[in-house]
């Protein structure tokens, strides 16, 4: 349910106190939870106006008003979206009465709607509806300007206004000691369960803009909601930083991380020769060690992946499907790529089979992987760090010789193709100084 309901608004200015709410047909179903928090069943809103209908009235009301809400973030987000769906330009200064009530009772552990009724006394009239809320949140503000002085409202709330839009429920000190250094971030819900890893050559900025556009993308916000922790690990640059997510990634499985996943089957072709022609085997990385094999084309999580590359290629390239084993064909009968004229006619012997083979070297060239070019270990040089590789294979970081012994006591890890593409082109960069390890 990402769609708006109800909306409740307190006005508070010269004029004095107004308010102003409106139920919303959401266009959707209200799921059973909701309307037995809220109250608000789907035959109340049946009959209500579309957001649409109030959305010119609504942003009229609005305009140039501090909007302050309890976890603003979220208040705030919806009706962004419901806003840009119209594109209407929704762009308030926001302040947050949990970043409001921590700074200024920094006592206190919980920060809560809950917590403030009871801290304040709040007098609660209809919990968990728009106005009613409303009316909760204005009431904090009457109180807090009862208790302390106003000007030192003013300057905690100008502070917080002006600040990055952080999650209420993560504490400021936590970003403010995050480093604008290289490395990785990493971002922990509920029970400590990993949420999202990610690397930046500046932690610091790259944490800050997730928070900037969780109004935008529904992955942000929701990563914004259930965010309650955040760690980072230092490197000494980029390539350490990417080789540390990758491993991170496939180690901790992270719920909102898809890219870096660790795939438990890699596929490659390989060019065999059968009987008098060359063709293409499908192979494993369970059967063969890749790090170390010469003649292997392509990097593929499924079969089917490596099959539509290779029709891909055939296509492109006037391939017989037949003869590469995609397609069955009777001896003496054409390929169905012949037979349009797409295929040179290997299958029916217009083409001789060395042409064939050739041809198909050629255009496999552009899917070969790398041989490793070292006749053993190495330490790609970063700074102070030492980042070993065996055979594509990242071991470690280092930055003692005791380190290194350490790390080459222990079993090559698998092949991974991730660190592959980011090992390779590193090494293509020549940047960095490579340095040759003996074992002893």
């Amino acid at each position: 349910m990402d769609r708006i309901t109800e909306v409740g608004v307190v006005f508070v200015d010269e004029s004095g106190i107004r308010e102003w709410s409106q139920l919303i047909n959401p266009k959707t179903r209200i799921p059973a939870f909701i309307e037995r928090l809220t109250g608000i069943t789907n035959e109340m809103v049946l009959n209500a106006p579309d957001f649409e209908n109030i959305a010119h009235e609504l942003n009229t009301l609005l305009e140039g008003y501090l909007f302050i809400a309890h976890n603003a973030r979220f208040d705030y987000g919806f009706l962004k979206n419901e806003f840009k769906r119209l594109d209407i330009v929704f762009r308030p200064n926001i302040l947050c009465t949990v970043k409001l009530s921590r700074a200024l009772f920094p006592e206190h552990k919980h920060h809560n709607l809950d917590s403030l009724i009871t801290r304040h006394n709040l007098v609660v009239s209809n919990r968990h509806r728009a106005l009613g809320d409303a009316q909760l949140i204005h009431q904090f503000w009457q109180v807090i300007h009862n208790q302390l002085d106003a000007n030192y409202i003013a300057t905690t709330v100008k502070k917080l206004v002006g600040r990055p839009s952080i999650p209420s429920h993560v504490d400021d000190s936590l970003i403010q000691g995050l480093p604008d250094t290289p490395g990785v971030y990493l971002f922990y819900g509920e029970n400590d369960l990993p949420l999202y890893v990610g690397k930046s050559t500046h932690i610091k900025q790259r944490v800050v803009s997730h928070f900037s556009s969780d109004h935008r993308h529904s992955k942000e916000m929701s990563l914004s909601q259930q965010l309650r922790r955040i760690d980072y690990i230092e490197t000494a640059g980029e390539i350490g930083a990417l080789l540390m997510e990758a491993q991170l990634i496939k180690t901790l499985q992270p719920i909102h991380n898809r890219r870096l996943r660790r795939s438990n089957d890699l596929c490659a072709w390989q060019l065999q020769q059968k009987a008098d022609y060359v063709t293409p085997s499908l192979t494993w990385a369970d059967d063969l060690d890749f790090g170390a094999q010469e003649n292997l084309y392509g990097l593929f999580r499924t079969q089917r992946d490596a099959d539509t590359a290779l029709r891909k290629l055939a296509q492109d390239n006037s391939l017989c499907l037949g003869v590469l084993g995609l397609e069955k064909i009777t001896k003496g009968r054409p390929c169905f790529a012949r037979q349009l004229h797409k295929c040179q006619g290997a299958c029916v012997g217009e083409e001789s089979m060395l042409s064939h083979a050739l041809r198909l070297q050629q255009a496999m060239t552009k899917l070969k992987i790398n041989h490793w070019p070292y006749p053993g270990i190495i330490g790609l040089k970063e700074a102070e760090d030492l980042h070993l590789i065996d055979h594509w294979c990242y071991l470690g970081t280092v930055q003692t010789e005791s380190e290194i012994s350490a790390l080459l006591d222990n079993a090559r890890p698998a092949f991974d193709k991730d660190t592959y593409m980011i090992l390779n082109k590193a090494l293509k960069a020549a940047s960095h100084e490579v340095v040759y390890i003996k074992r002893r």
